[in-house]
């Protein structure tokens, strides 16, 4: 078993307070089964400054459970990082699939690009370096890129999440599913403000204020699950 104190994913924001309960279940249920591209992929990130910005791989493994119940040949993918979630998702769909990624930084890929690579999976990847925004607005002026897109992944600027969620209502299939990452942060979003260190205000305050939104929007189904730093599954209805 690998020991989890050194590895990238112990610095992500976690939910479960028992570190010895999240180090069972990284042990038990996740390592074991991660594919070795993800596995070299999120040992490269751990030296990384941001690498607590990856995403955690207890929650990539039910991502990937989701993508196999999806199927999806379309995605899209907001916020990048390193790719561990962008490399999961080439990993999972079909060789014909494709994925629009897009980041402000492509520096941060590019630590992750040689494992893609090698993985055989670059050629599903649609790098953009680009703040979102822009992009889902180009996609938009084509009439044929609405509801052309079978899953979508969110893990950008938290300020934004509602923006990209009425953008991604458009382009989304019904039927289709879109998760977004640390909409809990860190359990923080049930403590009193004065309670969160000051520095995790501001993005404590875009998060409530996007699961406020979302949990009332009639466009999806939904459900919070406190994996990682808390991700948000909805599946478009209408």
């Amino acid at each position: 078993m690998e020991n989890t104190r050194n590895q990238a994913s112990t610095k992500n924001p976690t939910l479960l307070q028992s570190e010895e309960l999240h180090e069972y279940i990284l042990k038990t249920g996740v390592y074991p089964r991660e594919p070795n591209p993800l596995k070299e992929l999120r040992i490269a990130t751990a030296n990384h400054p941001m690498a607590f910005m990856g995403t955690a791989p207890d929650a990539g493994q039910l991502m990937a459970m989701l993508l196999k119940l999806v199927n999806p040949k379309n995605a899209i993918e907001i916020g990048v990082f390193t790719g561990y979630s962008l490399l999961l998702t080439a990993l999972t769909i079909p060789d014909d699939g494709k994925i629009t990624a897009i980041d402000i930084n492509r520096k941060a890929y590019e630590i992750g690009l040689p494992i893609v690579k090698k993985a055989g999976v670059e050629h599903k990847i649609d790098f953009i370096e680009s703040p979102a925004l822009p992009i889902l607005d180009k996609l938009l002026e084509n009439p044929e890129k609405e509801g052309s897109f079978d899953f979508a992944f969110v893990d950008a600027d938290k300020n934004n999440y509602w923006n990209y969620h009425k953008r991604l209502m458009k382009l989304v299939k019904i039927g289709g599913m879109v998760i977004y990452d640390n909409t809990l942060w860190g359990g923080s979003v049930a403590l009193r403000e004065e309670d969160v260190p000051e520095a995790k205000r501001k993005w404590r305050q875009c998060a409530i204020e996007f699961n406020k939104l979302v949990s009332a929007d009639p466009r999806v189904e939904m459900s919070q699950v406190p994996l990682g730093d808390g991700i948000t599954i909805c599946r478009r209805v209408c």
